[in-house]
């Protein structure tokens, strides 16, 4: 039974916790606002950009997982110090460094992204993200530390807040039968991963070490517009589906002004205003791994999610 030290507690966070429980592991979870410790998952107070702190609490970890997740507007700054801290506690530990990212180093795609797909991003965030990558493979190939990464496309399932997904934030309108505004071309083809889905995918990184040195994606099933994914989580609530319109993007601009997040968002337009498919043939075909079943995650989605939500 090893132990697997993860960092960050939000969905992600928390889902691979469980994810590596069941697979019978020691987990340990870091954070800097701490937690209430249990048999099966301790709980420790550290800053992630602290090398020092996470180093000591890394030792004897077989795998070091990255769940962090900066404030949205933030990553330019937040995301470098983070980084590096992670990077030097899984050189100084031997732990594999598994982290757990998105398709923005991609930028914008001229069709479905694999692992293999150039990272072209010219945005802020998707250079981050692009730099975060090569970095950690240099010191991977330089033999100083073992890499891997799981990139997946946007979150849906019921452990996922209505701030971070998409989907979820339009649960209630579609509880109250009204027009849901969605960001983007609404019938633009896009990919979901469902979090248990990640979960899995990165608690099978960092227990094979067939995964290390390159990047993977969670798997997914067949893409589904956000009209068409609205409308069947409106079928699974046993609800009719509700009109969907995209946001102008003037409007988002002009909000932009006073809200960094929609400024953020407005600089990624590339993923929301033509289709943004993954494809993860390698990972389902190396390990196993399969999307769960579409029919599934609506069910689950809508029986968990707050009715809040």
């Amino acid at each position: 039974m090893a132990l697997h030290v993860i960092v960050g507690k939000g969905p992600v966070g928390l889902t691979t916790a469980e994810e590596l429980v069941a697979r019978g592991h020691r987990v340990r979870v870091l954070s800097r606002s701490g937690g209430s410790s249990t048999g099966v998952v301790e709980h420790r107070r550290v800053d992630a950009a602290d090398a020092e702190a996470l180093t000591e609490a890394t030792r004897g970890a077989s795998a070091l997982y990255n769940a962090v997740n900066p404030a949205y507007h933030r990553w330019a700054g937040d995301w470098p110090p983070v980084a590096a801290a992670l990077l030097t506690a899984a050189e100084r530990t031997g732990a594999v460094l598994v982290t757990m990212s998105n398709l923005y180093g991609y930028g914008r795609p001229s069709g479905p992204m694999t692992p293999t797909t150039p990272l072209a991003a010219t945005d802020v965030k998707g250079r981050v993200r692009a730099r975060m990558w090569a970095e950690a493979l240099a010191a991977h190939e330089a033999g100083r530390v073992r890499v891997t990464e799981a990139r997946a496309a946007d979150f849906v399932g019921p452990q996922v807040p209505a701030q971070q997904s998409h989907l979820m934030r339009q649960l209630p309108a579609l509880r109250a039968g009204r027009r849901a505004w969605v960001v983007g071309d609404p019938d633009a083809r896009r990919s979901w991963a469902y979090l248990p889905d990640v979960a899995a995918t990165l608690a099978t990184l960092g227990t094979d070490d067939r995964a290390l040195g390159r990047a993977w994606h969670v798997p997914n099933t067949a893409p589904r517009s956000q009209r068409q994914a609205l409308s069947d989580l409106a079928e699974g609530l046993g609800l009719p589906p509700v009109p969907v319109s995209g946001i102008p993007w003037p409007v988002l601009r002009a909000v932009g002004v006073a809200v960094p997040m929609m400024r953020e968002v407005v600089a990624i337009r590339h993923q929301w205003d033509q289709d943004f498919v993954t494809e993860a043939t390698e990972t389902t075909a190396t390990f196993g791994l399969a999307a769960t079943p579409w029919d599934e995650v609506v069910r689950a989605t809508v029986a968990g999610a707050p009715v809040t939500a």
